[in-house]
């Protein structure tokens, strides 16, 4: 029987057949396959108009099935590719490590100005802020009372030498007068008592008349050496005289603590300043102990400021700094540093620095708050390396290092670290890209680098105390 043969199918033979012999009588007719259609028969136009009638009814789910396709052929891209990441290069240029910290404005001291005086005030002619020249009226008392104590011991003090000069016009010339009536009278008794003694021996005389001119002598003899103890009071060197110059002394030392008393009036500047408080009005009734107001002298500015103890250690004293008022940002000054406080504040865990300020600009006032950039070290053309770049920097630290497609991990050594950045003293090598930290991958991935950044200039470098 004759077979129909039948492309790409191989020849079986005919004793190869197992099985029964079929009757090709026995088997029904195979259905004659459909023609073909033709060109512009009405069978091509239905196949011609099937598929986009299909498409229209089945857009979304072939736009979805494209979708999914082009999702998965990308997601697979990238998943080979690895994901993006940004990098950061290591650059080599002049690094300046600094400490920076806020302070505020305060000079060597203060003077807080008062009264030694209870009184009431009558004037004040200052007001805060302004700048005074030593000798100026700050605050003025009412002295109404003050005054008249000040005349009454300047007549005291006139008294007291009208006084002496009685003493040396007066009572020193009588005082010799009388030595000499004295002397005189002294003489008469002498001669008399010597006369009566003759008259006696001849017993002209009685001894009660004797015994009347004996004392009448030895009164006169009294009476002389009482007028030249009188004379000898007198005299420069005697004893009137020093107690009449004691009492013109203490008058005139009256005299003084009434003018001086009345100077307490007048409360005037100790030195040229500026007035930084002021806390007082006319009218007010003030005293000794209350602090009138707050006088900043002129001359050196220091700078107080904290730094926290972790920062301790890079501190010295000389140590350049610049500096900012936060109210003028723009103008910055030099400040040296001149002191360092050997004990550290428990409650706060700060250091308290001061810096001498040489030629203060004009605008630095008292109390005012300041930025300090302290240089505390300086190394030229240093590797750098942002330290966010960095893991485990207090311990081991490491970079993931970019190698072609790769991140590797790269132990790193770091010296100075400031403002962000770090100095890499060994591990990496300039031009070298590292990963970002923001980036979460690990060690080996396959990874896709952006631009690689540039780390910021060193000299805005930085680091802040906690």
């Amino acid at each position: 029987m004759k077979r129909d043969s039948v492309p790409g199918a191989e020849a079986v033979p005919a004793a190869a057949v197992v099985g029964p012999a079929i009757d090709a009588r026995a088997l029904p007719e195979a259905p004659q396959a459909a023609p073909a259609p033709t060109l512009g028969s009405p069978a091509s136009k239905d196949q011609a108009s099937f598929l986009p009638s299909y498409l229209r009814s089945h857009r979304w789910q072939a736009l979805v099935a494209v979708a999914v396709l082009i999702g998965t052929g990308t997601l697979g891209v990238r998943w080979w590719l690895g994901p993006q990441v940004g990098t950061e290069s290591v650059i080599r240029r002049d690094f300046v490590q600094t400490v920076v910290a806020s302070g505020h404005v305060e000079a060597p001291h203060r003077l807080d100005v008062g009264v030694q005086i209870t009184g009431t005030v009558l004037r004040v002619p200052v007001i805060e802020g302004q700048v005074v020249d030593a000798g100026d009226l700050l605050v003025e008392l009412e002295a109404a009372e003050l005054n008249a104590t000040g005349r009454q011991a300047d007549v005291g003090v006139v008294q007291a030498q009208a006084k002496l000069r009685q003493l040396q016009e007066v009572q020193g010339p009588v005082a010799a007068q009388t030595l000499r009536q004295a002397q005189s009278s002294l003489t008469n008794a002498r001669a008399a008592l010597a006369r009566s003694q003759e008259l006696f021996g001849q017993g002209f005389i009685g001894q009660a008349a004797l015994d009347d001119v004996r004392k009448t002598a030895e009164l006169a003899d009294a009476e002389v050496r009482a007028a030249q103890k009188q004379l000898e009071t007198t005299t420069p060197t005697g004893s009137d005289r020093a107690l009449a110059l004691a009492n013109v002394a203490g008058a005139q030392a009256s005299a003084q603590a009434a003018r001086a008393r009345t100077g307490y009036a007048a409360v005037k500047a100790p030195v040229a300043g500026t007035l930084i408080a002021r806390n007082v009005e006319v009218g007010d009734v003030v005293q000794p102990g209350k602090v009138l107001m707050t006088l900043s002298p002129q001359g050196r500015t220091q700078l107080v400021v904290a730094i926290d103890e972790k920062n301790l250690a890079l501190l010295a004293l000389r140590q350049q700094a610049l500096v900012s008022a936060d109210a003028y940002p723009t103008q910055r000054f030099a400040a040296t540093l001149a002191y360092i406080n050997p004990g550290v504040n428990a409650t706060t865990g700060a250091v308290e620095v001061k810096f001498d300020v040489a030629a203060p600009p004009a605008v630095l006032k008292q109390d005012m708050t300041v930025s300090v950039d302290i240089e505390v070290a300086r190394r030229a053309q240093a590797l750098i390396v942002p330290l966010s770049a960095v893991h485990d920097v207090d311990a081991a630290p490491w970079v993931l290092r970019l190698d072609g497609r790769h991140a590797v991990r790269r132990p790193v050594q770091l010296g100075l670290r400031s403002g962000g950045l770090a100095e890499v003293l060994g591990g990496l090598a300039e031009g070298d890209a590292v990963l970002a930290g923001s980036a979460s991958v690990k060690a080996g991935a396959r990874v896709r680098a952006i631009t690689a950044a540039t780390p910021v200039a060193a000299s805005d470098a930085s680091v802040a105390p906690k």
